[in-house]
This record gives C-alpha cells, structure tokens and sequence, in this order.
C-alpha cells in the first residue's frame, strides 16, 4: 500500500499547481488587500476583517464547498486606493470580484491575466485609468463591467474572441481612443445586455446585430455612429431597452420594429432622423419613448392612445403635425410629456393627469386650439405647465391658478382671457409667471402677493385694469416684474419697494397716476427701470439717483421739476423725454440740452429774447449741419470708415447709435473721436483694443470688431470697422440682439460692458478696463518679473474667480452662455488681481456680424476657440456647448498649475499640454514635477488636486467632463478634501455622482 502510493505522489504532485495558496495564504492576501486599501470614515467593510475570524465569515467574501475564497464583492463599500491584482489573482477558486462604485483608482494591470476562474469582473464606478490589458485568458468570463472610469487608450476589441460565455459587456462612459464598431462583439451569441454608450465608437452598426437574439438591453448612446438603424435590430424578439440618443443615425425607424414588442424604453432623440412613426404603433409595452431633436413628421398614431403602460412621451423639435390621441396617457400613471416646437394641432389630451401622477407637460410652440381641459385643475403633481405659443383660447380652469406643487405657469402668445384666479395665493410653489401677449382682463387678485415663491410675473400685453394692489409688496422673491401694454390705472404702490430682490421692472403703457414711488430707490439691485407712455406727475425722486441702472426709461409722462443730480447726464436724455415740465440747470444742462433751464427768466421780454435767439440759433445750426455734410460726404470718397491710408484713421461716421447698459458718464463722440493708432493696447482675432481715457479721468477699453471672425484674411481691411457698403446687414438684428444678451451679464469675475456703439459700418463695444493685463501675460510675459507676481495664493483665486464667473454664464440663465474661446488671454486681472472674463459670447457676436458683412445668412457652425485650447471632439463633430468651453478651461487651469504654454516644442510634434499632463500623471513618481517649480512645496499637494480638476476637465469625451457648477465645488473643497455632490444633467436627465477634490468620481447610479 505504501509503494502504491509513493508511486502516486508524483502525479498528486503535477496535478497540484505549485504556489497554490493554502488556508493560510488566503487569509494573508485578503489582509494585504484590507492594508493596502484606505476606507472612509463611516465605512464598515472591513469590520469583520480579522486575522482572528475565519476567512469566509469575512463581510464581502463568499466561499465554496471547499472552503476556499470564491467570490469577493465590496460594491459600494467606501474604499478606494489600488488594487492589487497581483495578489488577489493567486486566490484559486476566485470566480467573482466586484468592487464597482468605489473610489479606487491606478491602471488594471497585467495580473488580471491570471484571474483565469473569474465569471463575473465589476470594476465600474471608480476612477481606473491607463489602457485594458488583453482579456484572453479571462475564457470563463460571463459579466464584464469596467463602464465610468477614466479608462483610456485603445479598447482591446479582438481578446473578448474567446469569450463565448460573456453576457454582460458594459465599458461604456470612458474616454477609449476612436474606433468602429467592434464586430467581435456580435460575435458573442449569449449577450444578453450590451452597454457601450460614451465610449468614443465611430461609424455604422453592422447587420450581423440581429444574430444576438438574447440580447435585452443595447445601450450605444453618445458615440459618434452614423448611417441608418439596421433592419435586423428588428430580430431582437426580446430587446426591453434600446438607448441610441446623441448620435448621428439618419434614415427612417426601419421596417420590422413593430416586431420588438416587449420593447419598454426607446431613446434614439439628438439623432437626425426622419419619417414617421407608423413602425412604432404596435410597441404596446412601451414606457419611455424619447425622440426629440430629429427630423420626424407625420402624426402620433393613434394606437398610442392605448399603451398602457406608457409615462414618458419626449417628441419635441421636430416635424410631427395632426392632433395628439385623445386617451393618450389616460392608462397609467403618466408623469411626463414633451411635444414642443412642432406642428400639432387640435386639443390637448383631457386625461393625462388622470391617475394623479403627471409632474411635467410642455407643450410649447405649437398650433395647439381650444381651451385648457378642466382635469388639469386638479392635478396637483403638476409641477411645470407650459403651452406657450398656441392659439389656445378661452379662460384657464380656476384650480390651475392654485396649484400647490406648480413651479412653472407659462401660458403665454396665446388668447387666453377671463382673470387670474383667487387661487393663485395658494400656489406656493410657483416661481414663474407668464402671461404675456394674451387677453386676460380684469383685476389682480390681492391674493397675487401670498404666492411668496415667485420669481418672475411677465403680465405684458394683456387687458388687465384697475390699480396694482398693494399686496404685491409680499413678493420679497421677485426679481422681475413686467406689467407692460396693458390698461392699469392709479398710482403705483409704495409697497414695490418691499420687493428687495427686484432686478428689473416694467410698467410701460398703462395709465397709471400720481407719484413715482420713493421707495423704488430701496431697490438697490434695480438694473432696470421702465415707466414710459404713462400719466405719472410730480418730480422725480432723488432717491433713484442712487442707483446703478443699466436701463431707464420715464418718457412721455407728466413729470416736473428739475432732474436729480446723477441723473442729469446725456445717456439719459431719450429716457426722460415727452416731460415738458422738466428742467435742468447747472453744468448738467449741457448734458441734456433738450430740456429747458430750471433758472431761465420768465419775463415777457425774456420770451421775446428767447424767441429772437432761438431762430438765430436754428438757422446757424442748419447752416452748420449742411457744411458739415459736405465735408464728410467729400471726405467719404476715397473711404467709407475711416480712410484708406496705410495707418488706421481716426473713425466718424454720419449716424451713431449708443445703447448703454449702465451709467455712463461719456458719449459716443468721445469714443470715437479716441479710436486712433496712439490708443491701441491689443490686436486679436476679434479686432482690435483701444485704451481710452475719458475727460473724467475714467479709462475704458474700447473693442473694434473685425470683419472676419477667424483672422485669417490675408487683405485685411484698413477701415476701422466692419464694412457693409450702402446697406444695412441682414445680421444687424441679430448682432444687436447677442449684444443686447452680453450686456445683461452681471458677476463680479465677468467683465463689464457698458455700451455699444454702432453705425450702418462700424461695430464698437466698450468695456470696464483692467489694469494688470491678462493671467497670459502673467504666466508666460516676456520679463521674469511680471512672471513672479503670481503665488500659488493668487493662482489659486485666480482660478476659482474665473470658474465662477464661467459657471454663472453657463447655469446662471435659462439658456447657458457660451464663451466658445476660453483661454489665458481672456480673463483679465483687475488691481487686486481678481479675475474676469472678458469676450464671453464674443465668437458668436463676431459670427453674426461677419455673416452681415458678406451679405449671408448666419450659418449653423461657428468656428470658436484657438489652437491648443480647443475640444477634441471639433476634430469629429460641429456640435459646440458647454463642455467644449469646460475643457478650454481646463487648458486654463493646467496652464495656472504647471507655468506652461497650451502649445510647446518639449511636448512633441501635434501635442498639446493635455497630452503631456496626462501622460505625467498616470506616472505617480512623476505628478510632482509637473507642477511649477515657483509654487512653494508647502502648497505641492494643493495644486496636484488643482491639477486632477483639470485632467477630469478635459476629458476626451465631452460627457467624461463635468460641468462648471462642479468644477467651481472641486476647487471650493481643494484644501479640505471632503467629497462634493454633483449633477451632470443631459436634459431631462441627470446622473448623479460624488466627486472629491481630488477629482475622483465616488459614485453614481448604476447602468445595469
């Protein structure tokens, strides 16, 4: 017996790998991974983690009937560090690691090769970086998740070959280098869920899609795919999710979708697709359906009225006309519809809110008739109604007025008409009011003033009467208040001046009487003010002069008395026009010379003098403007603005117009007669800046704009702005409009524009100047000097006050702000060296007027930005938004970090420093020596977290990039380190995740 089985022992021997961890190494290596981990604070995953304790009553560790380690699973346990696959790869019967939505990080390394047994690998939600390595010998793998990480370079396609058992592939959300859709793929009989959204594929879908017919869920979103959708997706009998939004898919929904009828969520908006929907009359299982921002038409099909399982419909910007279903959304508990800018026609559907659930309905910009239905007056889910721009009529349900959950009531461009209801008082939700350009009449209800919520109340162009109630002081939230065009009378309540936080009022066009209020010059953050074409007497309160007004406008009135002091300057003297009984006296008289002196005799013979002067006066003043013209008309022959010697003249023209957004205390003349070549500081692609020091002593920058927004002609011309001869150009309006935009902007790290100055020529903006130039020349000026003024201190505010002000563009309206050319040249230092952004918007000002200049309609691309600080994604597509200018800004803060130009020779040939950041960075050895070697070493580890802000900025795809709202926390918390809540919003659709200082998403909702 004991030669039998010396015999044996050296088969025992081979079959037994050598190495094969023991009982004891097991609990060693799983101790090594707990030590080479950090936990947060309220982290519980390794409680049970004790060398005293049995490996398998471990939290998180399953084993099988052996007794050996098979499955380690800390999803969402708080840990975060790197993981050690070298040793946990040695574990034998390992067949299941999951970690996913953690915060660890570092490249997965080659080790992985050696899990041979796992089945199931879930590494998603962290932040892993560097490249996969080949998968091959992962043959037994059934579930793959490696989707939301930072995971880059090229995706190894071929290696999955051999995993003929996979059944879940979900990578998406990472930044892989470009390519087609991997074939391979589709060779994978038994995957069941595909998620490869964000994850940079290219080009079209092949047929042989249909061959994976247990497939449930295809998730391919936010690629750069084109072509049609394959008819042979129509073989995937069991698909229930189908999202293919943000692409560039064309063609028609093919024949045959009615096949996947257990289909339940549609998404293929942001696509370009046209057609109709008749394939999709037989998806009765549907929930989701969102289409929006293609090129459909034709009608809902009617058997849409009867999904019933259906609470999502989101059709809106395209082409659809004919009436919705009557019964539609009448089955379930639908919550949300979106079927604005289109052609539909007809009523709304009664009985969308019938089971009580409905949050959203826009409906906006449509040919909508009839009146609203009454159901909807006790749908106290509502939380948005919007169905502005329709030709509905007829008086609003009275329950709609009283909401309580309603946020948004915009009912306005319609015909509505009746009152507004009691029952406003009780909407104590609501924040925005529009009811403009309808027929409401009536009087407002004194309730008006309990809805404490409001924001904004747009009553414009409507028929109420009768005197604005007192009450509406109980609006300590408004900001805007616009009661334009209508029929108010009485005086206009001293309460108004309880509105603290009133921005902008607009009562123009009433009848109202009396006084203006005193206390409307309580209003300290008044920007603007229009009380023209009304009845108003008595003198205008001193009390307004306080004020810092963009806008004011109190002509053609009754008002009388003399004009108080800061008031009295020319910028005002169309604002206080249509008065007779006002007067001016003192120096200010000369400012507004279209009113008469306060202090003139008022004798018989002083009228007659008057009169005698005054005719004298005419005639020579005709006689002037007729020399004068004939000066400028021989003058104007040899150029049309300015002149066409080899320096720039001095600019005139015939015809001016100012519009100023705040008080000035200059005229336009007074710029232009500065706009010489002694005067010019700075040359751009924009134009050209002038530094003007005004008679008060104060300096403004002047900017000219060029004809050609990208600077590339060759033949520039030498007239001081923008030539349109003997016409005016088909973009002034919208020139004037984006202007009009820009001058709104108020932030204290945003430059000031104070007016515009135009001509049928030339084009002028003038801002607020700042003395210490810009952070460009800062960082890389000529002299080591103007280098060494900036210490990490001012670097870091310098930062932080320009994402601000970034972030106030982009969230701070309805519609963001683009600046479309973020860079170091552009945010400007003032005394204190605090930052702002100047030529926000600028690309598509520049844009419109070249598009004038040339006599052309504004095409849909503009070409924005400057070399080394433009997004990636503009090599594959025109589509610009806020992320491409989040990513410039991220060139910005590397450039803050390091002292290193966006382009140098060190980097290589067509590299940028993002490439050499990020090259340095996956290198842990070598981050520190990125940084700028002037920044103390006491301050290193605050611009490495700087720096990761920076990497995650710019992303190579724009969804990787977070936006700025986040971007301004992450540098918030950069000295405290705590973790910061973010939302990344993709329309109606937010991904919520956790981000550390150090740029670490922690985690985010699930995909599978």
């Amino acid at each position: 017996m004991q030669n039998r089985f010396l015999l044996l022992l050296p088969l025992y021997l081979c079959l037994v790998p050598r190495g094969t961890p023991t009982k004891a190494e097991e609990l060693r290596i799983l101790l090594q991974f707990k030590a080479s981990l950090q936990t947060a604070a309220n982290s519980t995953a390794f409680r049970s983690w004790d060398a005293g304790n049995p490996t398998c009553s471990f939290d998180g560790i399953r084993c099988d009937s052996n007794g050996s380690v098979s499955e380690i699973d800390l999803t969402s346990a708080g840990i975060s560090g790197e993981i050690p696959f070298d040793s946990l790869c040695r574990l034998p019967s390992l067949s299941a690691l999951s970690l996913g939505y953690n915060g660890l990080h570092g490249a997965i390394s080659d080790d992985l090769r050696n899990c041979t047994g796992l089945r199931r690998l879930d590494l998603a939600f962290n932040n892993l970086a560097g490249a996969v390595p080949d998968l091959a010998p992962l043959d037994k793998l059934q579930v793959l998740n490696l989707s939301d990480n930072a995971i880059t370079g090229a995706f190894p396609w071929s290696s999955l070959a051999g995993l003929t058992d996979l059944e879940v592939l979900s990578v998406g959300d990472n930044p892989f280098d470009p390519s087609p859709f991997p074939k391979v793929v589709l060779s994978l009989t038994k995957l069941n869920r595909i998620f490869l959204s964000d994850s940079n594929i290219h080009g079209e879908i092949p047929p042989s899609i249909g061959n994976l017919t247990e497939l449930i869920d295809v998730q391919i979103a936010d690629n750069f795919l084109t072509g049609g959708i394959p008819p042979e997706i129509a073989k995937l009998s069991g698909l229930w999710q189908l999202e293919m939004y943000n692409n560039s898919f064309t063609g028609t929904i093919p024949a045959g979708f009615g096949n996947l009828s257990r289909l339940a969520y549609f998404d293929a908006s942001e696509n370009q697709l046209e057609g109709d929907l008749s394939e999709l009359r037989l998806l009765t299982n549907l929930i989701s359906l969102q289409l929006f921002q293609n090129d459909l038409s034709g009608e809902v099909p009617p058997e849409f009225g009867d999904f019933r399982y259906l609470t999502n419909l989101s059709l809106y910007t395209n082409r659809f006309n004919g009436t919705l279903p009557a019964k539609l959304g009448s089955w379930t508990e639908f919550n949300y519809i979106d079927v604005s800018t289109n052609f539909f026609t007809g009523g709304i559907p009664p009985d969308m809110c019938k089971k009580g659930t409905m949050i959203k309905l826009l409906m906006l910009e449509n040919r909508f008739t009839g009146e609203i239905p009454a159901s909807y007056a006790n749908c106290s889910s509502l939380v948005r109604f919007r169905v502005n721009k329709n030709s509905l009529s007829g008086e609003v349900p009275a329950g709609l007025w009283s909401l309580p959950n309603l946020n948004i009531l915009d009912l306005a461009i319609n015909q509505f008409e009746g009152p507004i209801g009691v029952g406003i008082g009780n909407a104590k939700s609501l924040y925005q009011l529009y009811l403009d350009d309808n027929q409401f009449s009536g009087q407002l209800p004194l309730e008006l003033g309990e809805a404490e919520s409001i924001v904004t109340i747009d009553l414009s162009h409507n028929e109420f009467s009768g005197e604005i109630p007192a009450s509406i002081g109980g609006l300590r939230n408004l900001v805007s208040l616009d009661f334009e065009s209508n029929t108010f009378s009485g005086a206009i309540p001293d309460a108004i001046g309880s509105c603290l936080s009133l921005s902008s009022v607009n009562l123009a066009k009433n009848n109202l009487s009396g006084p203006i209020p005193t206390s409307l010059g309580e209003l300290t953050r008044l920007n603007s003010l229009n009380l023209s074409d009304n009845q108003l007497s008595g003198e205008i309160p001193a009390s307004l002069s306080t004020l810092k007004l963009s806008s004011l406008d109190l002509s053609n009135n009754r008002l009388t008395g003399a004009v108080p002091a800061g008031l009295d300057i020319a910028a005002y003297s169309r604002s206080l026009a249509g008065n007779p009984g006002l007067c001016i006296d003192g120096v200010a008289a000369n400012n507004l010379s279209s009113l008469r002196r306060c202090s003139a005799a008022q004798s018989g013979s002083s009228d007659g003098l008057r009169t005698i002067l005054t005719c004298i006066f005419s005639i020579a003043a005709v006689f002037l403007a007729f020399l004068g013209l004939y000066i400028v008309l021989k003058k104007r022959r040899g150029d049309a603005c300015g002149g066409g010697g080899g320096d720039r003249a001095v600019v005139k023209d015939l015809s001016w117009d100012m519009k100023s957004f705040r008080i000035l205390t200059f005229d336009e003349q007074e710029i232009v007669d500065a706009i010489k070549p002694d005067n010019l500081i700075g040359k751009g692609g924009s134009g050209e800046v002038y530094r003007v020091e005004l008679a008060s002593g104060e300096v403004v920058a002047v900017k000219q704009i060029w004809c050609d927004p990208v600077g590339g002609a060759k033949e520039r011309s030498t007239a001081a702005m923008l030539v349109a001869r003997g016409r005016r150009r088909p973009a002034a309006r919208e020139f004037e409009a984006e202007v009009g935009t820009l001058s709104a902007v108020r932030h204290v790290n945003v430059v000031k524009l104070f007016c515009s100055i135009t001509s049928e020529e030339c084009h002028l903006l003038v801002y607020e100047h700042l003395p210490k130039g810009s952070l460009w020349d800062r960082l890389h000026g000529s002299t080591e000097a103007g280098k060494m003024e900036l210490g990490w201190e001012e670097r870091y505010e310098i930062a932080v006050g320009a994402a601000r002000g970034l972030e106030y563009l982009h969230h701070g309206w309805d519609r963001p702000i683009l600046h479309r050319d973020v860079k170091s040249s552009n945010i400007l230092l003032d005394g204190c060296l605090k930052p702002r952004i100047a030529d926000f918007g600028l690309a598509r000002v520049l844009h419109s007027a070249a598009a004038g200049a040339a006599g052309e309609a504004s095409s849909a691309h503009v070409i924005a930005g400057t070399h080394g600080y433009i997004a990636p994604e503009y090599a594959y597509t025109w589509k610009v938004n806020e992320k491409s200018d989040v990513y410039s800004f991220g060139v910005v803060l590397m450039e803050l970090v390091t002292g290193r130009q966006p382009i140098e020779a060190e980097y290589g040939e067509d590299k940028d420093i993002v490439y050499w950041v990020t090259r340095r960075m996956s290198s842990r050895e070598s981050v520190a020596a990125v940084v700028d070697g002037r920044i103390p070493e006491r301050a290193r580890q605050e611009a490495v977290k700087v720096l990761r802000v920076a990497a995650l900025c710019t992303a190579r795809l724009p969804a990787m990039r977070p936006s700025m709202r986040t971007v301004v926390q992450m540098l918030e918390e950069a000295t405290s380190g705590r973790a910061l809540a973010a939302i990344i919003s993709k329309g109606d659709k937010a991904e919520h995740g956790v981000y550390t200082a150090e740029g670490k998403r922690v985690n985010e909702k699930p995909v599978m």
